[in-house]
């Protein structure tokens, strides 16, 4: 399975966190995270790896965003 990564905006805070506030598909398009609900280490089930998953809304819809070793992927539908 080909796993894509993205290019995406994110805040770093002072306690170490890291939250995504934007991000960009390979074809380009751009989003907005409106939303981050839940933050945890997760297996990617379809992607495959693991890493740090975080549950995001974009667009009023659920997306899973991974962060594995400095490098972020989405689960495609």
């Amino acid at each position: 399975m080909v796993r894509e990564y993205l290019r995406v905006m994110a805040v770093f805070h002072e306690d170490g966190s890291i939250l995504p506030v934007s991000f960009k598909l390979p074809d380009g398009r751009g989003f907005a995270v409106q939303r981050v609900s839940d933050r945890r280490p997760a297996p990617s089930l379809k992607a495959g790896g693991q890493g740090m998953r975080y549950t995001c809304t974009v667009l009023g819809k659920r997306i899973y965003l991974f962060l594995d070793e400095n490098k972020w992927f989405m689960e495609m539908p």
